[in-house]
């Protein structure tokens, strides 16, 4: 199998719907041992969710604005499991005042929120495991590719673009070691975190008209899951660095089909040769 014999730190599974769950289902059918993060008063869901993946398995408690927990973290893993071949980093928040167009005015306490718990995480995560992680483990970031601005992701969007350059900065330092770290930038995808940002219903309906394999933000979640297993697993050893796309495609093309949009005919028609 896959992950057979691999130990995985799985963080972000809430409910059922997490797209953190379902790649920690997959993990468990490949063979992998996993142990789950929650904190505060969500951790009781992620107990629920974590007896319905496999009975018995752990959830430790892991505030990434706690300083204290990472330690701790470190060194549960340490008496738990003595090293730790994988991580899924699956952590992100804006306050409300920081999405849905408000770009221009959200305060900086809302930006530095957003900041700390979706992009420097992955780096204190990343500190918190690697003196436990082999040469070959690898670490994987889930995120919503940022390299051009949505018309509704505003400071979300900046936090991710942070966390895709931290991607790439722990791999210069964490290479050397023989940790991989890489993002996974999915299509945007039905879960508890997406009903929280206005407009997504709109960008899931959107997204499949432009995306050459097409999309369904309900459908789409066993895809992701199925690719980040192959990049927790020793498949991908030279592979760092990096934003793999599970989107459909849709980050290859530059607009969709003329036929999907209303009006663009006459935009982007070839015109007709003229005589003479």
């Amino acid at each position: 199998m896959l992950l057979q014999g691999k130990k995985l730190l799985i963080t972000g599974v809430l409910t059922p719907q997490s797209l953190a769950f379902g790649i920690a289902e997959h993990a468990l059918a490949q063979g992998a041992e996993i142990i789950l993060t929650g904190f505060g008063r969500a951790k009781s869901l992620t107990e629920r969710s974590a007896k319905r993946l496999k009975p018995g398995t752990e959830v430790l408690e892991l505030d990434v604005t706690n300083p204290e927990h990472f330690p701790a973290l470190t060194e549960t893993l340490r008496q738990k499991w003595g090293r730790v071949d994988g991580v899924l980093h699956a952590i992100a928040y804006a306050p409300e005042d920081a999405l849905g167009g408000n770009f221009l005015n959200t305060p900086w306490e809302s930006v530095q929120t957003a900041f700390r718990i979706s992009a420097f995480s992955v780096k204190e995560l990343a500190m918190a495991c690697a003196p436990l992680m082999p040469p070959g483990s690898a670490i994987v970031a889930l995120d919503f590719d940022n390299r051009q601005a949505w018309p509704i992701y505003d400071w979300m969007g900046v936090c991710k673009a942070a966390m895709e350059a931290t991607v790439r900065y722990l791999a210069r330092d964490l290479g050397p070691k023989g940790i991989r770290v890489n993002a996974l930038a999915a299509g945007p995808l039905a879960t508890i975190a997406a009903k929280g940002i206005p407009g997504f219903k709109a960008l899931a309906q959107y997204w499949g008209k432009q995306a050459p394999l097409g999309w369904s933000d309900k459908d789409s979640h066993d895809h992701v899951a199925r690719t980040a297993c192959a990049m927790l697993s020793d498949w991908m050893p030279s592979t760092t660095g990096e934003m793999v796309h599970v989107d459909g495609g849709y980050h290859s093309v530059g607009a969709p089909p003329v036929d999907t949009v209303e009006g663009a005919e006459g935009v982007l028609a070839t015109p007709t040769p003229k005589e003479g």
